[in-house]
């Protein structure tokens, strides 16, 4: 799987990590487990098997940096009894546009990335049984604002990360 992915300025970073540390010293699942040096707190913008990056999509990147602020959490079903907990983050004109922008240039992305369907959202830990959600959310300091400041390109066969565009300091 390839994913598109925009990733935060320093204080945002960190704050999410935050949340990943007080889950994690709970005693929950965290992304906070995680520990490769890919592993960064971010949005998806786009995520597919064949996932595919036109030319064009380097203009979309001019839009960086994007504010971010983020409202509540959501919670999405994983497996039978485990749920993912992630932070919402409340949708902008320019974080729809870029959204919308890299999907004029891309191919291959899942249904559930695209435009109509996306539900855009940073991960805090995934395979919580039911019972401990109450507890997990509990964890989140759930209102914050930020930057995304930096595209990337995941890729889970290779487990490599990709820069896209040209990364901008956090202001």
């Amino acid at each position: 799987m390839r994913s598109i992915e925009l990733t935060f300025d320093g204080s945002l970073d960190a704050l999410i990590r935050s949340d990943w540390a007080r889950l994690a010293d709970a005693g929950l699942p965290s992304l906070a487990s995680h520990t490769t040096p890919s592993n960064r707190p971010h949005i998806t913008l786009a995520a597919g098997n064949s996932l595919v990056l036109d030319a064009g999509a380097q203009d979309v990147w001019a839009g960086l940096p994007v504010d971010a602020r983020f409202s509540g959490v959501v919670v999405f079903p994983s497996q039978q009894g485990k749920y993912v907990l992630a932070r919402l983050v409340v949708l902008s004109k320019a974080l729809l546009e870029l959204h919308a922008g890299l999907h004029r240039f891309s191919t291959g992305a899942f249904a559930n990335t695209m435009p109509g369907s996306w539900t855009p959202h940073v991960t805090l830990a995934r395979r919580i049984p039911g019972h401990l959600l109450g507890a997990a959310m509990d964890c989140v300091d759930v209102r914050a604002e930020g930057q995304c400041i930096e595209a990337r390109l995941w890729d889970s066969a290779t487990r490599t990360v990709t820069p896209l565009g040209h990364p901008l300091p956090a202001t």
